[in-house]
């Protein structure tokens, strides 16, 4: 890396909990969190309810929607009633959420979850960008235990979900969601936060040195 690591953006496999990775690493590191965040001041721009806009979070809008946008009158989709007059679906969603993004860059200090952050900030210094997996047992089991009566659809619920970021991000900017290239490090969460949280610290070039080593 050839500018000082100032952002760091997560993303994430469903199920991976990649994103309560990210917390964790905010804390430590001392830096802004920006997950749901990036979603409310989304909504804020735009003048319309957070509980809308979390409904459009990390997903395309509807076939028959993108395709008859002028003509489409569903109640989830109004004219925005702030400062912003265009229509709050989810590609406007991502317009305003990738300015949220670049502002944040810019100041810097900041762990960036999901919404494409690493494709809006790609090839920019100071930027280091991760992707968080986790075995397909480890997410089944956490599905399992986090909604039991869908227990036996885990496999699917799964799928569908990172279908629909991986779409989501294809459409708005072109990428595929989970390309190793887009990525300095892949991390697998079955080896624990502490784990991923030291290994990117190093990394990063954020790791402090022991007291021992810097006396020397």
């Amino acid at each position: 890396m050839h500018s000082p690591v100032k952002v760091i953006t997560v993303e994430r496999e469903y199920g991976s909990h990649g994103a309560e990775f990210a917390h964790d690493l905010a804390a430590r590191l001392g830096w802004r969190l920006l997950d749901s965040e990036l979603v409310e001041g989304a909504a804020s721009m735009a003048g319309v309810d957070p509980k809308m806009a979390a409904r459009l979070d990390e997903r395309l809008d509807p076939w028959y929607y993108r395709y008859g946008k002028i003509f489409w009158q569903d109640p989830v989709y109004v004219p925005a009633t702030g400062k912003d007059e265009k229509t709050f679906d989810s590609e406007r969603m991502l317009e305003l959420i990738r300015a949220e993004i670049l502002e944040a860059a810019k100041v810097g200090n900041c762990v960036l979850v999901g919404r494409g952050a690493a494709c809006a900030l790609a090839g920019r210094p100071g930027c280091f960008h991760i992707f968080v997996y986790a075995t397909a047992s480890a997410k089944k089991e956490w599905f399992a235990r986090a909604f039991p009566e869908q227990a036996q659809q885990a496999e699917h619920h799964l799928a569908a979900f990172d279908r629909r970021r991986a779409a989501a991000i294809r459409k708005f900017y072109q990428q595929e969601w989970c390309s190793r290239g887009l990525y300095h490090m892949l991390l697998n969460s079955c080896i624990g936060t502490e784990a991923m949280i030291s290994a990117v610290e190093c990394a990063a070039g954020l790791c402090t040195a022991p007291a021992s080593a810097t006396a020397r």
